[in-house]
């Protein structure tokens, strides 16, 4: 095995296009494409709006079971099968989220793919790229400073310090900055008052980014932030503290999506980046809606496992942006189901027919999840070399018996040559009909059923508890008018419940909601449950302790 490489060599080996060739796969004219050196560029707004007459492509989302530490390699199927359906002569985009550095430098690594199923420049995907998160941070925390300008220079809008809603952020994982105290030191640095950090990727103001259609829309939606409360609990928006406007200056170029390549030099928008744990989990809508008007098929990824990723996909994402997907693709491993079903990492090499077939448990509540939902579903499997005839058999056989497919799956070793049998699946699937997509819950169900619905018939709880004050908080936003909107449930990725050690498919937990946000501006309702973070923090042993420049100046270490 030593001959290996690692994806951050296989990347750097990549022969790649000039990106203006890249774009003149999809039609778009070299005057249209702004180029971040010769291998990534944004697409401009101007050639966005040319589009609107166009027909749309099938959508193609790929999910996945919780994720485990032996690795699902959603990202890397995303990129393989974007790739296959190429292969096989269906003109493809694939559409990505961008990775966060907190991740990064954290436990998880890189999000580019993996293997020879993989996006390129790596390393710039996965380190500034081309700065859209260094804008947004930059645009949620202008805000933060005029709210503490507001309140310094008189506080016209009488707002309450102690009821400022609006925290700072920063992209990496810090939790020393989880609860502050700001403004000490005297009368000239302000009012002291307790606030925080979250993870760039848990703003509001990403969420913004990849819901707002156009730069107009942006700009509304910042203006629509509550950033705290009067003491008559009225809410205070960022358009009254005239914020709006330089917050979408800040993002104008951030809004437009970037366009790169994978090994095999097709297509592939990477824009955005929610937490999908925390989040909603999902790349841009304008890349998305761009996608669909150039190519036949657009293959995107929603975050961790399709209690997540492909619920907030569905349920926000699509609900909001009029999509209405033709398929679903849920990736599994053999190694990841036999953790599901009980197995120690130690032990994931040897062969454990049982424990597949126990974990598999976790396979087919996602395959009926997203089912409820009205789409079609193709099981991946993301073969390892570990995988053996009789476990992979098992995972077949299981999949069948719900009438379904699951089909192994190389990429990661073999490219598009290794997925072709995924890609005329789902293909077929795709152009069936048989979707029916329609969301989970109507738009008009009170904020606390949608969350027990989605508690209930995804996550299979037999309770949802939350304290007074969280509900009394849901009971005024109705109030206020903000019944509408969706919930965007954060929760761990390892489980259905809110315990990140219950693997398989647990049933009867109880979700508790400890905490309810308002996002009014990206236009959803979070609530917080169990231990989940908005500002994670970095294991014992980062993987930033592992990367470094090595004698050539190359980087080493980013997976």
């Amino acid at each position: 095995m030593g001959d290996v490489k690692t994806d951050i060599e296989i990347a750097r080996a990549a022969r790649k296009l000039p990106i203006q060739a890249i774009g003149e796969k999809l039609g778009i004219p070299a005057a249209q494409i702004m180029p971040y050196g010769h291998d990534k560029a944004k697409v401009s707004a101007e050639f966005i709006r040319s589009l609107s007459g166009r027909p749309d492509g099938k959508l193609i989302l790929v999910t996945a079971i919780n994720p485990t530490p032996a690795g699902e390699g959603k990202t890397t199927t995303t990129v393989g099968l974007g790739d296959g359906l190429n292969r096989i002569g269906r003109k493809t985009l694939i559409c990505l989220r961008e990775p966060s550095l907190g991740p990064c430098f954290g436990v998880k690594g890189g999000a580019a793919g993996g293997g020879y199923a993989q996006v390129v420049p790596m390393e710039d995907i996965n380190l500034h790229f081309t700065g859209d998160f260094h804008a947004i941070t930059s645009a949620h925390n202008l805000l933060a400073s005029l709210i503490d300008n507001h309140l310094y220079w008189g506080n016209e809008q009488g707002i309450d310090s102690r009821r400022v809603s609006w925290r700072r952020v920063m992209d990496m994982n810090d939790r020393a900055l989880r609860e502050v105290v700001c403004s000490l030191g005297g009368a000239t640095n302000g009012y002291p008052r307790e606030t925080g950090f979250d993870i760039t990727v848990a703003s509001e103001v990403m969420a913004i980014l990849c819901l707002a259609v156009d730069l107009e829309d942006l700009e509304r939606r910042l203006g629509d932030i509550i950033i705290g409360y009067r003491r008559d609990r009225s809410p205070v928006f960022a358009r009254d503290i005239k914020a709006d406007g330089a917050m979408a200056v800040l993002l104008k170029d951030a809004m437009q999506p970037n366009l790169v390549q994978t090994l095999e030099n097709n297509p592939a928008f990477v824009h955005g980046g929610p937490f999908a744990n925390i989040a909603h989990g999902c790349n841009s809508v304008v890349a998305t809606k761009t996608a669909l008007k150039l190519a036949d098929y657009v293959v995107t990824e929603a975050g961790f496992g399709a209690d997540l990723g492909a619920e907030k996909f569905f349920d926000i994402k699509c609900r909001k942006a009029g999509l209405k997907p033709a398929a679903a693709v849920i990736v599994a491993t053999i190694r990841a189901l036999k953790m599901n079903g009980g197995v120690s990492k130690e032990d994931l090499g040897h062969e454990n027919v049982d424990a597949v077939t126990r974990g598999c448990s976790n396979l087919g509540r996602h395959i009926a999840n997203v089912r409820r939902f009205g789409v079609p579903v193709v099981v991946a499997i993301n073969h390892f070399i570990s995988d053996t005839e009789a476990e992979i058999a098992a995972v077949r056989e299981y999949v069948s018996r719900l009438g379904a497919d699951a089909i192994v799956c190389r990429h990661w070793a073999e490219g598009s040559a290794g997925v072709e049998e995924l890609a005329r699946r789902v293909a077929e699937v795709a152009d069936s009909g048989q979707s029916a997509f329609k969301p989970l819950y109507p738009d008009n169900m009170p904020l606390m059923e949608k969350i027990e619905t989605v508690a209930s018939k995804i996550y299979h709880a037999a309770e949802v508890t939350a304290d007074k004050a969280a509900r009394d908080q849901l009971a005024t936003w109705e109030e206020q008018g903000y019944g509408n909107l969706p919930v965007c449930i954060a929760k761990t990725q390892y489980s259905f419940s809110t315990d990140p050690n219950l693997r398989g498919a647990p049933e009867g937990h109880v979700v508790h909601v400890r905490e309810v946000r308002l996002s009014a501006g990206a236009g959803f309702i979070v609530a917080i449950t169990g231990e989940i973070m908005t500002m994670p923090g970095l294991p014992r042993s980062p993987s930033s302790e592992r990367i470094f420049l090595n004698e050539q100046g190359y980087i080493e270490g980013l997976f």
